[in-house]
């Protein structure tokens, strides 16, 4: 495991119907091997425990996963209620996983969970996509051209400013984050 002083403090958790655990784990062992810090709240966590959470342990990203397919509900509370908190607002927030029971992708929720004030939404697939969002909160995103092209296809912004921003009208990111 990698540790690094100048990672980012990630708070990992699953949403509070979601009781799968894998994929935080599996998200954990992620951001610890790029030098990050993480706290994993696990699964089934209502939406009052990771606002208090985040109060207390002030996480530079919350990174919400799920597996159960009500990620679209779940992520929808969760980030509503950490919006409410003032010294919460800026903190970037990403669901990712499924967002629907139907198995197909849904630009629409994607949509509504970055106009509540999701960060970034990745919805099943694309682990490069969360890599270079994460990487680009950390400071240290390759600005090249294949990630600026990623970026602009997944609606993941390339700079720090730009994600605390971007609520609303990109196209869904594809991640199992």
């Amino acid at each position: 495991m990698v540790h690094s002083q100048h990672g980012l403090h990630v708070l990992v958790c699953g949403g509070a119907s979601d009781a799968h655990t894998w994929n935080l784990v599996c998200l954990q062992l992620l951001l610890e091997e790029a030098g990050h810090r993480v706290t994993n709240l696990g699964p089934c966590v209502p939406e009052e425990l990771l606002a208090r959470e985040c109060l207390t342990r002030v996480p530079d990203a919350v990174v919400i996963g799920s597996v159960n397919g009500h990620g679209y509900q779940d992520g929808l509370r969760a980030v509503r209620r950490l919006r409410r908190e003032p010294s919460l607002t800026a903190v970037p927030v990403a669901l990712g996983g499924k967002l629907g029971v139907a198995g197909v992708r849904d630009a629409a929720a994607a949509d509504a969970l970055r106009a509540a004030g999701c960060t970034a939404v990745f919805d099943d697939g694309d682990l490069d996509a969360f890599r270079a969002w994460v990487d680009d909160l950390a400071g240290h995103g390759a600005r090249t051209p294949a990630t600026a092209d990623r970026a602009a296809r997944t609606g993941v912004a390339t700079d720090r400013a730009a994600l605390t921003r971007a609520t609303a009208g990109a196209p869904t990111g594809r991640s199992r984050a």
